[in-house]
């Protein structure tokens, strides 16, 4: 069951990393190889230096069809830990790839073409922002199966889908289109490009004071799990962690000068 090449990882000179799904002949379906592969390698940007931004997309025909249910049903069920078992935070191996885009430090964009249904629709909901093509597939699928949406989904769709439609889309599992997704409110921007789209605001992203593009993913995390006033104190922290900062002053210069911003990286 090996991960190698399963999610390739591509660093580029302006911080952007480039996050593929591999698995094209599957559609990037997620047997427990492709589950090892994600973790992986959100852990892995975790710790990367000079990360500004990260565009995930996925190899071939699709962003990522779902669960591929043949590899689980063959599993004995002795082999299996139980679903309640937190082995990673707060969150368990089957949350833990849509959850894992709101652990990395920076914003994720996610590109998304082909299909994307049933636990590809949560993984994409992990990223901060989603650039769907108008003719994506895209379905909560798992009642299909006699199941109920648990990567995470229920977290992630918090503030963004309208109570009642997505009851509706869970109940159903009625497929709708990327351009639907966008007025659900699955979706942030409907690109024939998407993948261009996506790497347009990471490059946007990555122009900027990067202590403070983290520091406003951190706050946005704390918006929808604290209070009122937690959020309140929580601004006033990471405002006066980057303050006259040498990369916040640098980004006052560079806009008055009317250059790019030469940053030290985080």
């Amino acid at each position: 069951m090996s991960t190698e090449n399963r999610v390739t990882i591509d660093l580029a000179d302006n911080g952007v990393a480039q996050v593929r799904f591999n698995r094209s002949d599957k559609m990037n379906a997620l047997d427990p190889a492709q589950f090892e592969a994600i973790i992986e390698a959100g852990e892995t940007l975790r710790d990367m230096k000079g990360l500004r931004a990260v565009v995930l997309a996925g190899e071939g025909r699709a962003f990522c069809a779902g669960l591929d249910v043949s590899s689980f049903t063959a599993a004995p069920d002795g082999e299996r830990k139980p679903l309640t078992e937190r082995t990673h935070g707060n969150s368990n191996t089957f949350q833990e790839v849509a959850i894992t885009w709101r652990k990395c430090p920076v914003p994720v964009i996610a590109a998304v073409h082909g299909v994307c249904f049933g636990g590809g629709l949560q993984i994409a909901s992990g990223a901060d922002i989603r650039v769907v093509h108008p003719a994506t597939r895209m379905a909560i699928m798992e009642m299909k199966w006699g199941l109920v949406p648990d990567m995470g989904g229920y977290h992630l769709w918090r503030g963004n889908v309208r109570d009642d439609v997505l009851r509706e889309l869970v109940y159903t599992n009625r497929e709708f289109t990327g351009e639907e997704a966008k007025e659900y409110g699955l979706a942030t921007f409907v690109s024939d490009d998407p993948l261009g789209k996506a790497n347009d605001i990471a490059g946007e992203i990555a122009n900027r004071n990067p202590e403070a593009i983290r520091g406003a993913k951190r706050l946005s995390e704390a918006m929808l799990e604290q209070s009122g006033d937690d959020v309140l104190m929580a601004e006033s922290v990471e405002q006066a962690a980057v303050m006259r900062r040498p990369n916040q002053i640098e980004a006052v210069m560079a806009g008055m000068q009317k250059r790019a911003p030469k940053f030290t990286d985080v």
